[in-house]
Protein backbone atom coordinates (compact mmCIF):
# COMPACT_ATOMS: atom_id res chain seq x y z
CA UNK A 1 0.00 0.00 0.00
CA UNK A 2 1.50 3.54 -0.93
CA UNK A 3 1.54 4.94 2.35
CA UNK A 4 4.22 6.03 4.28
CA UNK A 5 5.08 5.33 8.51
CA UNK A 6 3.89 7.76 10.75
CA UNK A 7 7.55 8.01 11.84
CA UNK A 8 8.41 9.66 8.68
CA UNK A 9 9.60 13.63 9.11
CA UNK A 10 6.86 16.11 8.96
CA UNK A 11 7.04 18.24 5.82
CA UNK A 12 7.71 21.90 6.41
CA UNK A 13 5.34 23.98 6.87
CA UNK A 14 2.32 24.11 3.72
CA UNK A 15 3.27 26.03 0.35
CA UNK A 16 -0.75 26.94 0.53
CA UNK A 17 -2.88 28.14 2.84
CA UNK A 18 -5.28 25.70 4.64
CA UNK A 19 -7.62 27.80 5.42
CA UNK A 20 -9.25 26.72 1.99
CA UNK A 21 -9.48 23.03 4.22
CA UNK A 22 -12.39 24.38 6.38
CA UNK A 23 -13.99 25.75 3.54
CA UNK A 24 -12.66 29.36 3.67
CA UNK A 25 -11.48 29.44 0.03
CA UNK A 26 -13.26 28.19 -3.56
CA UNK A 27 -11.60 27.55 -6.96
CA UNK A 28 -7.58 26.65 -7.31
CA UNK A 29 -6.70 27.58 -4.06
CA UNK A 30 -9.30 25.37 -2.52
CA UNK A 31 -7.94 22.51 -4.98
CA UNK A 32 -4.47 23.27 -3.79
CA UNK A 33 -5.36 23.29 0.05
CA UNK A 34 -7.50 19.91 -0.12
CA UNK A 35 -4.42 18.61 -1.86
CA UNK A 36 -2.32 19.64 0.54
CA UNK A 37 -4.21 17.92 3.63
CA UNK A 38 -5.05 14.62 1.48
CA UNK A 39 -1.26 14.40 1.09
CA UNK A 40 -0.75 14.90 4.73
CA UNK A 41 -3.44 12.38 5.92
CA UNK A 42 -2.03 10.12 3.10
CA UNK A 43 1.83 10.19 4.88
CA UNK A 44 0.50 10.36 8.59
CA UNK A 45 -2.20 7.90 8.37
CA UNK A 46 -4.18 9.84 10.69
CA UNK A 47 -6.56 13.03 10.49
CA UNK A 48 -5.23 13.68 14.10
CA UNK A 49 -1.57 14.13 13.13
CA UNK A 50 -2.32 15.77 9.53
CA UNK A 51 -4.42 18.40 11.18
CA UNK A 52 -2.02 18.84 13.93
CA UNK A 53 0.96 19.55 11.16
CA UNK A 54 -1.50 21.99 9.25
CA UNK A 55 -3.16 23.95 11.87
CA UNK A 56 -6.48 22.63 11.66
CA UNK A 57 -8.74 19.97 13.78
CA UNK A 58 -9.14 16.56 12.60
CA UNK A 59 -12.85 17.21 11.39
CA UNK A 60 -11.55 20.20 9.24
CA UNK A 61 -9.39 17.56 7.80
CA UNK A 62 -12.11 14.85 7.42
CA UNK A 63 -14.56 17.37 5.97
CA UNK A 64 -11.66 18.58 3.49
CA UNK A 65 -10.85 14.84 2.48
CA UNK A 66 -14.74 14.09 1.81
CA UNK A 67 -14.89 17.20 -0.18
CA UNK A 68 -12.32 16.52 -2.32
CA UNK A 69 -13.52 12.54 -2.76
CA UNK A 70 -16.60 14.14 -4.02
CA UNK A 71 -15.30 16.22 -6.64
CA UNK A 72 -13.43 13.86 -7.78
CA UNK A 73 -16.28 10.83 -7.39
CA UNK A 74 -13.89 8.43 -5.96
CA UNK A 75 -13.64 7.22 -2.24
CA UNK A 76 -9.39 7.76 -1.03
CA UNK A 77 -9.66 6.73 2.04
CA UNK A 78 -10.83 2.84 3.77
CA UNK A 79 -12.33 4.95 6.91
CA UNK A 80 -12.14 2.72 10.58
CA UNK A 81 -12.65 4.13 13.90
CA UNK A 82 -9.29 2.96 14.51
CA UNK A 83 -7.14 4.06 11.17
CA UNK A 84 -7.60 5.24 7.80
CA UNK A 85 -5.52 3.48 4.64
CA UNK A 86 -5.85 4.26 1.37
CA UNK A 87 -7.68 2.58 -1.50
CA UNK A 88 -5.62 1.97 -4.68
CA UNK A 89 -7.21 4.95 -6.33
CA UNK A 90 -6.02 7.16 -3.46
CA UNK A 91 -2.29 5.38 -3.65
CA UNK A 92 -1.92 6.65 -7.40
CA UNK A 93 -3.25 9.52 -6.77
CA UNK A 94 -0.91 10.37 -3.34
CA UNK A 95 2.25 9.82 -5.96
CA UNK A 96 0.65 13.02 -8.43
CA UNK A 97 -0.13 14.92 -5.57
CA UNK A 98 3.07 14.74 -3.87
CA UNK A 99 5.00 15.71 -7.04
CA UNK A 100 2.90 18.84 -6.70
CA UNK A 101 3.37 19.96 -2.80
CA UNK A 102 7.11 18.91 -3.42
CA UNK A 103 7.32 21.49 -6.53
CA UNK A 104 5.37 23.97 -4.95
CA UNK A 105 7.89 23.64 -1.94
CA UNK A 106 10.96 24.14 -4.42
CA UNK A 107 9.49 27.11 -6.06
CA UNK A 108 9.13 28.52 -2.47
CA UNK A 109 12.18 27.82 -1.65
CA UNK A 110 14.08 29.22 -4.49
CA UNK A 111 12.43 32.26 -4.17
CA UNK A 112 13.61 32.42 -0.50
CA UNK A 113 17.04 31.44 -1.69
CA UNK A 114 17.35 34.44 -4.16
CA UNK A 115 16.01 36.97 -1.73
CA UNK A 116 18.56 36.30 0.49
CA UNK A 117 21.56 37.96 1.08
CA UNK A 118 24.75 35.95 0.50
CA UNK A 119 26.37 35.10 3.41
CA UNK A 120 28.46 32.57 5.88
CA UNK A 121 31.30 30.33 5.01
CA UNK A 122 32.34 29.63 1.55
CA UNK A 123 35.38 26.37 1.34
CA UNK A 124 36.55 26.50 -2.27
CA UNK A 125 39.69 24.36 -3.81
CA UNK A 126 41.25 25.66 -6.46
CA UNK A 127 44.25 24.93 -7.87
CA UNK A 128 47.89 26.01 -7.46
CA UNK A 129 47.31 29.40 -9.00
CA UNK A 130 47.24 31.72 -6.20
CA UNK A 131 49.03 34.47 -8.22
CA UNK A 132 46.10 34.74 -10.87
CA UNK A 133 43.32 34.00 -8.63
CA UNK A 134 44.02 35.76 -4.70
CA UNK A 135 43.25 39.12 -6.61
CA UNK A 136 40.04 38.55 -7.78
CA UNK A 137 39.54 36.67 -4.49
CA UNK A 138 40.01 39.69 -2.41
CA UNK A 139 37.55 41.23 -4.26
CA UNK A 140 35.07 39.24 -3.90
CA UNK A 141 35.45 39.43 -0.27
CA UNK A 142 35.35 43.30 -0.30
CA UNK A 143 32.28 43.09 -2.65
CA UNK A 144 30.47 40.33 -0.24
CA UNK A 145 31.91 41.55 3.41
CA UNK A 146 29.23 38.66 5.09
CA UNK A 147 30.87 36.00 3.05
CA UNK A 148 34.24 34.30 5.10
CA UNK A 149 36.32 31.88 2.87
CA UNK A 150 38.58 28.77 3.39
CA UNK A 151 40.76 27.97 0.45
CA UNK A 152 41.95 25.09 -0.02
CA UNK A 153 45.06 25.17 -3.13
CA UNK A 154 45.75 21.87 -4.22
CA UNK A 155 45.96 20.29 -7.86
CA UNK A 156 45.04 16.96 -6.94
CA UNK A 157 41.81 15.35 -7.27
CA UNK A 158 39.22 16.08 -4.43
CA UNK A 159 35.76 14.44 -3.65
CA UNK A 160 33.94 17.69 -3.68
CA UNK A 161 30.84 16.37 -1.57
CA UNK A 162 32.63 13.78 0.93
CA UNK A 163 35.21 16.31 1.60
CA UNK A 164 32.38 19.47 2.07
CA UNK A 165 33.42 22.03 -0.50
CA UNK A 166 31.20 24.14 -1.51
CA UNK A 167 32.96 25.09 -5.13
CA UNK A 168 36.26 23.31 -6.70
CA UNK A 169 38.06 25.29 -9.66
CA UNK A 170 39.57 23.20 -11.60
CA UNK A 171 41.12 22.41 -15.16
CA UNK A 172 40.20 20.10 -17.62
CA UNK A 173 37.10 17.99 -18.23
CA UNK A 174 34.18 17.31 -15.62
CA UNK A 175 32.63 13.63 -15.29
CA UNK A 176 31.13 13.47 -12.25
CA UNK A 177 27.26 13.27 -12.72
CA UNK A 178 26.61 14.37 -8.78
CA UNK A 179 28.15 17.74 -9.69
CA UNK A 180 26.93 21.41 -12.10
CA UNK A 181 29.59 22.53 -13.75
CA UNK A 182 30.62 25.88 -15.31
CA UNK A 183 33.11 26.91 -17.87
CA UNK A 184 35.24 30.09 -16.58
CA UNK A 185 37.00 30.17 -19.56
CA UNK A 186 39.30 28.04 -22.02
CA UNK A 187 43.46 28.31 -21.90
CA UNK A 188 46.04 26.57 -24.13
CA UNK A 189 49.21 24.99 -22.74
CA UNK A 190 52.07 27.13 -23.28
CA UNK A 191 55.92 26.47 -23.37
CA UNK A 192 58.05 28.83 -21.34
CA UNK A 193 61.85 29.35 -20.48
CA UNK A 194 63.62 32.63 -20.00
CA UNK A 195 65.44 35.42 -21.69
CA UNK A 196 68.96 34.41 -19.73
CA UNK A 197 67.89 30.54 -20.39
CA UNK A 198 68.00 30.53 -24.19
CA UNK A 199 71.09 32.86 -24.22
CA UNK A 200 72.80 30.39 -22.66
CA UNK A 201 71.07 27.47 -24.23
CA UNK A 202 70.20 28.15 -27.25
CA UNK A 203 66.63 28.00 -29.68
CA UNK A 204 63.90 26.34 -29.28
CA UNK A 205 62.17 25.70 -32.72
CA UNK A 206 61.19 21.94 -33.20
CA UNK A 207 59.66 19.97 -30.41
CA UNK A 208 62.41 17.31 -30.79
CA UNK A 209 65.16 19.65 -29.62
CA UNK A 210 63.45 19.46 -25.99
CA UNK A 211 65.51 16.23 -25.31
CA UNK A 212 68.69 18.70 -25.19
CA UNK A 213 67.34 20.97 -22.87
CA UNK A 214 66.69 21.45 -19.30
CA UNK A 215 62.87 20.34 -18.83
CA UNK A 216 61.14 21.51 -15.83
CA UNK A 217 57.88 18.75 -15.66
CA UNK A 218 54.63 18.42 -13.10
CA UNK A 219 53.94 15.17 -11.14
CA UNK A 220 50.45 14.33 -10.45
CA UNK A 221 50.64 14.11 -6.89
CA UNK A 222 47.76 10.93 -6.93
CA UNK A 223 49.49 9.08 -9.41
CA UNK A 224 53.29 10.06 -9.47
CA UNK A 225 52.89 10.18 -13.18
CA UNK A 226 54.36 13.09 -15.25
CA UNK A 227 52.12 15.49 -17.11
CA UNK A 228 52.68 15.14 -20.89
CA UNK A 229 53.35 18.00 -22.72
CA UNK A 230 50.93 18.44 -25.51
CA UNK A 231 52.92 18.68 -28.12
CA UNK A 232 50.73 17.78 -31.55
CA UNK A 233 51.89 17.52 -35.39
CA UNK A 234 50.12 17.13 -38.25
CA UNK A 235 47.21 16.10 -35.59
CA UNK A 236 48.76 13.97 -33.72
CA UNK A 237 49.98 13.69 -30.26
CA UNK A 238 54.00 13.75 -30.59
CA UNK A 239 55.36 11.15 -28.26
CA UNK A 240 58.67 12.62 -26.54
CA UNK A 241 61.30 10.92 -23.86
CA UNK A 242 61.74 14.81 -22.24
CA UNK A 243 64.98 14.92 -19.51
CA UNK A 244 63.18 15.53 -16.01
CA UNK A 245 65.26 17.95 -14.52
CA UNK A 246 62.73 18.90 -11.92
CA UNK A 247 59.56 17.98 -10.50
CA UNK A 248 56.92 19.87 -8.91
CA UNK A 249 53.05 18.51 -7.98
CA UNK A 250 52.12 22.29 -8.74
CA UNK A 251 52.90 24.96 -11.72
CA UNK A 252 54.01 28.11 -9.44
CA UNK A 253 57.06 26.16 -8.15
CA UNK A 254 57.49 25.41 -11.94
CA UNK A 255 57.48 28.90 -13.04
CA UNK A 256 60.14 30.46 -10.61
CA UNK A 257 62.73 27.97 -11.29
CA UNK A 258 62.35 28.78 -15.20
CA UNK A 259 61.88 32.34 -14.25
CA UNK A 260 65.48 31.58 -12.73
CA UNK A 261 67.13 30.47 -16.00
CA UNK A 262 66.63 26.57 -14.48
CA UNK A 263 65.12 25.04 -17.16
CA UNK A 264 61.76 24.73 -19.55
CA UNK A 265 58.18 24.17 -18.03
CA UNK A 266 54.69 23.21 -20.34
CA UNK A 267 52.20 25.07 -17.94
CA UNK A 268 48.75 26.74 -19.00
CA UNK A 269 49.22 30.18 -20.35
CA UNK A 270 46.81 32.07 -18.04
CA UNK A 271 49.52 31.18 -14.86
CA UNK A 272 53.04 32.93 -16.96
CA UNK A 273 50.60 35.81 -18.73
CA UNK A 274 51.88 38.14 -16.22
CA UNK A 275 55.92 37.12 -16.98
CA UNK A 276 55.02 36.64 -21.05
CA UNK A 277 53.91 40.62 -20.68
CA UNK A 278 57.06 41.95 -18.72
CA UNK A 279 59.14 39.58 -20.54
CA UNK A 280 60.87 37.36 -17.69
CA UNK A 281 59.50 34.57 -19.80
CA UNK A 282 59.41 33.98 -23.86
CA UNK A 283 57.52 31.07 -24.81
CA UNK A 284 58.48 28.78 -27.54
CA UNK A 285 56.65 26.50 -30.01
CA UNK A 286 53.75 27.67 -29.72
CA UNK A 287 52.58 26.12 -33.55
CA UNK A 288 52.64 22.79 -31.73
CA UNK A 289 50.65 23.36 -29.01
CA UNK A 290 47.23 24.69 -30.41
CA UNK A 291 44.63 22.71 -28.13
CA UNK A 292 42.65 24.66 -26.01
CA UNK A 293 41.78 23.24 -22.21
CA UNK A 294 39.12 24.49 -20.09
CA UNK A 295 38.78 26.12 -16.52
CA UNK A 296 35.53 25.56 -14.58
CA UNK A 297 34.42 25.55 -11.51
CA UNK A 298 31.97 22.59 -9.93
CA UNK A 299 29.66 22.39 -7.14
CA UNK A 300 27.17 19.63 -5.87
CA UNK A 301 24.05 19.61 -7.83
CA UNK A 302 20.45 20.06 -6.48
CA UNK A 303 17.51 21.98 -6.84
CA UNK A 304 18.56 25.31 -4.87
CA UNK A 305 21.80 26.71 -5.51
CA UNK A 306 23.24 28.86 -2.03
CA UNK A 307 23.23 32.61 -2.49
CA UNK A 308 27.04 32.40 -1.47
CA UNK A 309 28.00 29.61 -4.33
CA UNK A 310 25.87 31.54 -7.28
CA UNK A 311 27.90 35.21 -6.48
CA UNK A 312 31.17 33.09 -6.34
CA UNK A 313 30.87 31.70 -9.22
CA UNK A 314 29.25 34.37 -11.02
CA UNK A 315 31.88 36.96 -9.79
CA UNK A 316 34.63 34.39 -10.52
CA UNK A 317 33.13 33.94 -14.10
CA UNK A 318 33.09 37.73 -14.78
CA UNK A 319 36.21 38.77 -13.94
CA UNK A 320 38.59 35.81 -13.34
CA UNK A 321 40.37 35.50 -17.14
CA UNK A 322 39.47 39.26 -17.70
CA UNK A 323 42.12 40.04 -14.55
CA UNK A 324 44.46 37.36 -16.38
CA UNK A 325 44.18 39.09 -19.56
CA UNK A 326 44.49 42.78 -18.35
CA UNK A 327 47.80 41.68 -15.96
CA UNK A 328 45.62 42.55 -13.50
CA UNK A 329 46.87 39.01 -11.27
CA UNK A 330 49.96 41.18 -10.29
CA UNK A 331 48.07 43.78 -8.60
CA UNK A 332 48.49 43.59 -4.83
CA UNK A 333 45.13 42.38 -2.75
CA UNK A 334 42.83 44.57 -1.58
Amino acid sequence: MATRPTSAPSRPASPVSVDTASGGGSGAMERFGSINVFVRAAETRSFTEAGRQLGISASAVGKAISRLETRLNVRLFHRSTRSIALTPEGAIFLKRCQRIVEEIESAEAELALASSAPRGQLRVSMPMVGTLVMPVIGAFLKAYPEITIDLDFSDRIVDVIEEGFDVVMRTGEASDSQLITRTMGTYRHVIVGSPHYFAQHGAVTEPQQLTAHACLQHRFPTTGKLRRWPLMSGGEMLDIDLPNTATASAAEPLIHLAEHGLGLTCVPDFTVRAQISRGSLVSVLGEYLDTPSTFRALWPSGRHVSPKVRVFVDYMSTYLFPAAEDGAHEAPLP
